[in-house]
């Protein structure tokens, strides 16, 4: 997860979202970071990204045996995206009260009627998740 804050601070000015997809071996295969506001593309989250640049590495869309580590409780794009991509394991830092697909507001990824449903464990490192959000937010407010 430490690896996954870090890659947040590299989204400023963008939400600090970072994500890293972790293959069976422990071999990082994909990072990414939002990049909404740099990109103006509605679906660069953090989430997405790194899962983008799993496949490429994989060279398919299964991501079978892999984890995806990120900083922030997983949006409903971000949560089917996790499922599509056969993710094994999910594992955040902060719950999203507000947006949150994991348990949150809705619990996408586990989902009986799905085919597919991955290992949650939230929550790790959530002080540190939660209060870098925080900061970011509280200094875009008047």
């Amino acid at each position: 997860m430490a690896v996954a804050l870090d890659e947040a601070e590299l989204a400023l000015p963008d939400v600090p979202i970072g994500a890293l997809v972790i293959d069976a071996e422990g071999e990082v295969i994909g990072r990414g970071h939002n990049e909404r506001e740099t990109t103006g593309d509605p679906t660069a989250h953090a989430e997405v990204l790194a899962l983008r640049a799993a496949a490429r590495h994989v060279g398919e869309w299964r991501l079978t045996g892999c984890t995806l580590v990120v900083t922030l409780e997983p949006c409903t794009m971000c949560a089917g995206a996790i499922v599509l991509s056969r993710i094994e394991r999910l594992i955040f830092a902060a719950y999203d009260e507000k947006a949150g697909a994991v348990g949150s507001l809705w619990d996408v990824v586990r989902d009986r009627r799905l085919n597919h449903r991955p290992e949650v464990f939230g929550g790790v490192m959530a002080d540190v998740a939660g209060a870098r959000l925080r900061d970011f937010f509280s200094g875009h407010r008047s």
